[in-house]
């Protein structure tokens, strides 16, 4: 039974490696660079309006529909723990709103390390490391890193921002000597 558990272990891990392996080399990305790029500078455009808590013009930037979303820390602990999904466009304004209102908010993303890909035609996603200083209650103020994951869709020739996921990066774990 061991040996049984032992092989489908190495079997998933082997399939595993192949998933997570680069693209064939005869791979096109449905976007082209120049789309890409402009995905690229909407993304700076995003960090640089969070930076200045220009809600509005953020508002803008996200594709008004009810299935927009941003995953967050939140003020209310739930089933979720301290993160969750804000779901439409009203309860992202509400949580961008509340994270202006407490205090300043700092995001400096890693632009070297940014990485924009086509999914299709009209759907994109952006990665990025990010460090966000934030100063909610009970907050020191200290830089943390993160992960910024955004899918972005065509609407009406604009590119609009679908989804936000802001990850928190756990600390690496101790090394026992």
């Amino acid at each position: 039974m061991r040996r049984t558990l032992f092989a489908a272990a190495v079997g998933l891990i082997a399939l595993s490696n192949e998933s997570v392996s680069a693209a064939p080399a005869d791979y096109k990305d449905p976007l082209d660079p120049s789309t890409l790029a402009i995905i690229g500078s909407q993304f700076t455009k995003v960090m640089e309006l969070a930076n200045r808590h220009d809600i509005d013009a953020l508002h803008e930037m996200f594709w008004q529909s009810p299935s927009a979303l941003i995953v967050a820390k939140s003020a209310n602990p739930s089933s979720e723990g301290n993160w969750a999904g804000f779901w439409g466009n009203e309860a992202i304004d509400q949580k961008l709103h509340a994270i202006a209102a407490s205090g300043p908010v700092v995001l400096q993303p890693d632009f070297s390390r940014l990485k924009v890909v086509g999914l299709t035609h009209d759907v994109a996603e952006s990665y990025a490391p990010i460090t966000i200083t934030v100063s909610y209650p009970g907050q020191d103020g200290t830089p943390k890193p993160f992960l910024m994951i955004m899918n972005w869709i065509m609407v009406a020739k604009d590119w609009k921002i679908a989804s936000e996921v802001i990850l928190p990066v756990p600390p690496a774990p101790a090394v026992k000597e």
